[in-house]
């Protein structure tokens, strides 16, 4: 068996889990999502704890009995406490900005980039340096950061860009003045 599609998800007080053929309907205080699943994984709700069970050990079942309870387990977790992703800006002159739900990037380029979230989507911005990402969809909040990420990705040599929090960017050595191995 699986070490983890064997565990159970423990189902919080307040969130409703509604199973319709293999859609699966998860309701909370932060919202609702619905993901479908592989025909052949059996998901039972008992004792106020989910339970994925595999039909089989061939290799597909395998690999679909702990991705399935982690998808479940995040859309459980998603829709009581929700998600966040940190993201800092490293450089001179670079930061960001909210202007209605709108996130305004100032990063080195020739015109400000804008970046709109999802529905179901929020980013704050504590301090012109830093960006908060948050949600009940960890995807979509992965996503999200991702692509906020993408504008203007850190660089090896200085460490200039949009990084994740905690993110350690490995540095590069840059160039040197002298002529070291050339020709004499």
């Amino acid at each position: 068996m699986s070490r983890i599609g064997k565990l159970p998800i423990g189902i919080p007080q307040g969130v409703e889990v509604k199973i319709e053929g293999n859609a699966i309907s998860v309701k909370g205080p932060k919202g609702t999502l619905t993901k479908e699943f592989h025909k052949d994984m059996s998901i039972n709700i008992a004792e106020n704890q989910i339970v994925v069970t595999r039909p089989s050990d061939e290799p597909l079942h395998r690999s679909l009995h702990g991705l399935t309870r982690t998808l479940l387990a995040n859309m459980v977790s998603g829709v009581s406490q929700g998600f966040t992703k940190g993201l800092e800006l490293v450089g001179v002159g670079y930061r960001a900005s909210k202007q209605g739900s709108k996130l305004v990037l100032t990063v080195g380029k020739s015109h400000p980039v804008e970046i709109q979230p999802a529905e179901g989507l929020e980013i704050e911005v504590p301090v012109p340096t830093k960006i908060i990402v948050k949600g009940a969809d960890k995807e979509k909040v992965g996503a999200l950061a991702a692509n906020i990420r993408s504008v203007r990705e850190p660089e090896p040599y200085k460490g200039k860009g949009i990084k994740y929090e905690g993110e350690v960017i490995r540095r590069k050595v840059g160039k040197t003045g002298g002529k070291k191995g050339g020709k004499k």
